[in-house]
């Protein structure tokens, strides 16, 4: 079974589903992100040693860097990157990212979207989600068996 539970801003387009990862902290791929095993690294960080691996990551934003888009690339071509990213605001150096890999690498897909500050405080980690950046919306759901 499956519930609508916010509408999102599609960034990247894409549909995609997966356990949630959230963090009420902003974050930068640049350092904080292992592309090579898709853990965080940032001891810092509350997610210290999670991975975002094939998981619906959830944050409130970046912390910028020109590079973020490299390490997601290279998460993608690892097969280590999150099946989608939700943002409450979005740097477009994310979407250049994912661009940039559905070029150069086959079948990526990754939506990326943006939501309301309401709707990112209804997302917790290990929610089973959803991501329908093509029709906006996004869903609770129970777990593929």
């Amino acid at each position: 079974m499956q519930r609508e539970i916010a509408l999102c801003q599609s960034v990247v387009a894409g549909v995609s589903e997966g356990f949630a990862l959230v963090s009420s902290e902003p974050f930068s791929f640049w350092g904080d992100l292992d592309p090579k095993t898709g853990s965080i690294i940032n001891p810092r960080s509350s997610l210290f040693g999670e991975s975002v691996k094939g998981r619906v990551f959830v944050y409130p934003g970046g912390r910028g860097s020109s590079t973020t888009s490299a390490i997601l690339l290279e998460a993608i071509r690892c097969s280590n990157a999150p099946c989608a990213i939700i943002n409450m605001q979005v740097e477009p150096i994310i979407a250049i990212g994912v661009l940039v890999a559905q070029e150069i690498y086959d079948n990526v897909v990754l939506p990326v979207a943006a939501v309301s500050e309401e709707a990112f405080h209804l997302l917790q980690t290990g929610d089973y989600l959803l991501v329908d950046t093509i029709v906006g919306k996004l869903y609770k759901k129970d777990p593929v068996q």
